[in-house]
């Protein structure tokens, strides 16, 4: 779909955004990450900001933990909401060097080995500050990293995201431009360099009549299965990003392959293999996903069988 152009008072607003992330970002990071973050969380929290889809979320993604370890793992949600808006307002004033610094990859001399020249893929979530994933694209001069994103509908945020994510050895391609952008450039990849398709893949897809559910924290859950079908198509190695939060502002990436891009898999079993590795890495950090996302708007006939079981229970 083509992007109407902005209009002048358009223009006004995403120059005074951009001038806004642009002075943040110049700030020190004690002021954005220890009085900015706090400010922020405490501002989120007394606003209530999708207080009810997190808390459900959380009661149906963890019925195994008391209300005391949920309210836990509430608050501190919160507290990576606040500290994504930090990251993400401070990208406009990152270096490349800066860059490489806030992200650290723990494999990446044996993940370029594996990967040997080739395309692939890279699989991951609103986990974190999963910006950061694009970072890839400086730590590893050799390949573009090609972020495959859901367009906003507000004019002035999409072009704002667009100039945030502007960084060496990065493009940004809306999702459904991406196959055919691949297929044009899979031969000679960009400026002579492979590529690297990054996914969020745990994004909510439309629900079809022929919908694949998996079973993903205790829930029936649709995920999109672009990356398989591109994957398969073109023979391409699939590696699951995880990141681990250092600190404020600092993540630790690394890749595990899901995929070698020859082995024969049955129907949906890459995307599988990246729901467990998606639902392990919740486990082990449950605040640092997105739970203020209507993750679970469609229910799969299994579930809502359960629901009404329950209900007639209570």
């Amino acid at each position: 779909m083509k992007r109407r152009k902005l209009t002048f008072f358009q223009r006004i607003a995403l120059e005074s955004l951009w001038f806004f992330c642009r002075a943040f970002a110049m700030t020190p990071y004690w002021f954005r990450y220890y009085v900015t973050e706090n400010l922020i969380y405490v501002i989120l929290y007394l606003m209530r900001y999708r207080m009810k889809v997190v808390k459900t979320n959380l009661r149906n993604s963890f019925p195994e933990k008391s209300e005391r370890e949920l309210n836990i793992i509430r608050r501190r949600f919160y507290r990576t909401l606040a500290e994504i808006f930090v990251d993400t307002f401070s990208l406009a004033g990152l270096s490349n060097e800066q860059c490489r610094r806030v992200v650290v990859c723990r494999n990446a001399e044996q993940h370029k080995a594996e990967v040997n020249g080739r395309d692939w893929i890279a699989m991951t979530a609103h986990f974190g500050c999963w910006e950061y994933c694009s970072f890839w694209g400086l730590i590893d001069p050799s390949q573009v990293v090609v972020a495959v994103y859901h367009p906003l509908r507000n004019q002035i945020f999409e072009h704002l995201y667009k100039r945030l994510r502007k960084r060496e050895n990065t493009l940004t391609v809306a999702m459904k431009e991406s196959v055919r952008f691949y297929m044009r450039h899979s031969k000679e990849g960009v400026d002579g360099k492979n590529l690297v398709m990054g996914l969020i893949a745990d994004q909510n897809p439309p629900r079809r009549p022929d919908s694949h559910w998996f079973r993903f924290l205790n829930q029936d859950t649709l995920f999109f299965d672009g990356g398989e079908k591109l994957a398969l198509k073109y023979n391409l190695p699939v590696y699951f990003a995880h990141m681990k939060r250092v600190k404020r502002g600092y993540y630790e990436l690394s890749f595990e392959r899901i995929y070698d891009g020859q082995e024969p898999v049955a129907d949906y079993e890459i995307t599988e293999r990246y729901v467990r590795r998606l639902e392990a890495m919740i486990r082990d950090y449950p605040e640092l996903w997105m739970w203020s996302h209507r993750r679970w708007k469609h229910k799969s006939p299994a579930d809502l069988a359960r629901i009404r079981c329950m209900e007639q229970k209570s």
